[in-house]
């Protein structure tokens, strides 16, 4: 059989549910702050991808903090994930923390990863196969990690975007919250935006569980982006950020960039 290639960073869910048997496809549950359990639903063979737990830098003070390579290679070859396998990831929201367990595996040097566009959610409104979680081991993988430092950023690398004539810096949080007119929801973290930034709430990408066509995702995009030359993605805490990221992706741009901190490092480190 001719290996498969992901030529789309998107996949449907009547694509995985056609070819979910062949043996190099490892689907990934990233629904975030899951309790995993025998009452937990996955898509059949889906095997848990711990974006808090095990895949973020647990003693950062900020929420889903970019792991080290060693940690990031250590997890994923504990999934059974080697360089040649194929990633299908998905959440339960539709698109949601799936856009940021893609851009991890994009940031440590992994290609052949894509999101399932409509999720969970999807997936049972076509009444495929789901099954209940059990406590499972998978052979150790020899996925070997590279980070490419291209696509993340921080604090000091922000600010340093947000005074680039060239560089555009989009926030994906809601309007009300990129206006100030709300709090945020992380207790204590002050209104605010970063300089020079403009707004696309990650919401308006989205039709229902969906992530919206490319024409459309190309208008939202073009009325902002114009000629820049590199996009720099924020938002709460770095992962809805990667929507935009995913959205960024499929419509052709190039030089996207997610900040990693995002507005909880950002409002937290500046007055």
């Amino acid at each position: 059989m001719k290996p498969i290639s992901l030529y789309n960073s998107l996949v449907s869910v009547e694509w995985l549910n056609a070819h979910i048997d062949t043996s190099s496809i490892i689907v990934l549950d990233a629904t975030i702050n899951k309790t995993i359990d025998t009452s937990a639903l996955r898509i059949s063979k889906a095997r848990f991808f711990d974006i808090k737990k095990k895949f973020s830098d647990i003693y950062a003070p900020f929420p889903s903090t970019l792991p080290s390579v060693e940690q990031f290679q250590k997890e994923a070859q504990n999934l059974g994930i080697n360089n040649d396998s194929i990633i299908i990831v998905y959440d339960d929201k539709g698109i949601y923390s799936s856009a940021r367990a893609w851009w991890l595996f994009k940031t440590f040097g992994f290609k052949n990863v894509s999101v399932l566009d409509g999720g969970l959610p999807e997936w049972l409104a076509n009444d495929f196969p789901v099954e209940n979680y059990t406590d499972e081991t998978y052979p150790l993988g020899n996925f070997e990690a590279i980070f490419n430092s291209k696509l993340m950023t921080d604090f000091e690398g922000v600010n340093q975007f947000s005074e680039d004539k060239k560089t555009l810096i989009i926030d994906a949080r809601s309007k009300d919250r990129f206006l100030c007119k709300v709090d945020e929801p992380r207790v204590g973290l002050r209104r605010g935006t970063i300089p020079n930034s403009k707004n696309i709430p990650y919401t308006d990408l989205l039709d229902g569980n969906k992530l919206k066509s490319k024409a459309e995702l190309l208008i939202i995009f073009n009325n902002l982006v114009e000629h820049k030359a590199q996009l720099v993605f924020s938002c709460g805490s770095g992962i809805t950020a990667c929507i935009l990221a995913l959205a960024a992706t499929i419509c052709n741009y190039k030089n996207l960039i997610v900040y990693d901190g995002s507005w909880t490092e950002y409002g937290t480190l500046t007055n």
